[in-house]
């Protein structure tokens, strides 16, 4: 069966109508009919019911409900594996969202590269509703998300705990100005604190979606703004940037997502390569942390030879 079915249906029960689901999948809503008629045929039942408020189950839907992750999930996991470099058992796909992929990833990159030097690596940054979705159709083994929504079929694990910090250019310190001020959107709930503690900001000279790029600005321009921690920990001691006293913290928490029937042989070694990285990231300075990583990724491999 083409997968492409399996996918469509899936696509169709989570937007409700064959509408949207064609808009997300980026094709005519004729593509979409012509594919449920063809998945229906396949199965000889009606999976769908069309009426003015868009598409709801058939009994026969619900049944292959049931089904059509998993297709979806053997599926990739077999393309994964079949696309397993020379010289590699086996291939790990994590992404991880945008605002928390630096410098985590690399850092989990480099570790894997001497803990696991027998699994091939493939990482992607993309949006967290992407990402968990990618997990649950078997595309990804774990996605690394702020604020994960439960679904089932899937774990959640925290990672760290981090922290978003106030931090300045200007040596004098004091209470940031919003001509001066860069403001990262790390996302709802942070905008709400933030809002609360600094209603004048809210005019802020620059606004950015992206951490590395407003950190990347501030260090050029000048200014102050809220960053995680490990991101700026660096040039907090080379004194680049400087914490602003008595500003309020936020938490900015990551969280592991992976799949109740994932491969354990692949996801072990990577959840304790994130583990590692992220316990090392929240404690201990650069040049320590790559000391600690080196050593710690022969203790692995030692132990798995």
């Amino acid at each position: 069966m083409d997968i492409t079915l399996a996918r469509t249906f899936l696509e169709i029960v989570a937007s409700g109508s064959f509408l949207r689901a064609a808009e997300r999948l980026h094709v005519t809503q004729t593509a979409v009919s012509a594919r449920v008629r063809t998945l229906e045929e396949l199965l000889g039942r009606q999976l769908f019911r069309r009426n003015k408020s868009g598409a709801s189950l058939t009994s026969a839907g619900e049944h292959f409900m049931r089904y059509a992750p998993t297709l979806i999930q053997v599926w990739e996991r077999a393309r994964h594996q079949v696309a397993v470099p020379a010289g590699r058992r086996a291939v790990v796909t994590v992404g991880c969202e945008i605002s928390l992929w630096d410098p985590l990833l690399l850092d989990w990159l480099l570790w894997m590269r001497r803990a696991a030097p027998h699994l091939a690596l493939r990482t992607e940054v993309g949006a967290p509703e992407s990402l968990i979705s990618q997990v649950s159709e078997g595309i990804l083994d774990i996605a690394i998300v702020y604020a994960p929504q439960q679904r089932p079929g899937l774990r959640i694990e925290l990672l760290i705990e981090e922290k978003l910090v106030l931090v300045t250019t200007l040596r004098r310190g004091g209470a940031p100005r919003p001509a001066d001020y860069v403001f990262v959107d790390w996302g709802p709930e942070f905008a709400a604190q933030h809002n609360l503690a600094f209603p004048e900001l809210s005019g802020a000279g620059v606004f950015t979606g992206l951490g590395p790029l407003g950190r990347a600005y501030l260090l050029e321009a000048g200014g102050s703004g809220y960053f995680r921690l490990s991101a700026v920990r660096a040039e907090l001691e080379s004194g680049r940037l400087r914490r602003v006293a008595g500003a309020p913290e936020f938490l900015y928490p990551a969280y592991a997502v992976y799949s109740d029937s994932a491969d354990l042989k692949v996801v072990t070694p990577a959840l304790a390569g994130l583990r590692h990285v992220s316990g090392a990231e929240a404690q201990t300075p650069p040049g320590a942390k790559a000391r600690k990583r080196s050593m710690s990724a022969k203790r692995v491999s030692g132990a798995s030879s």
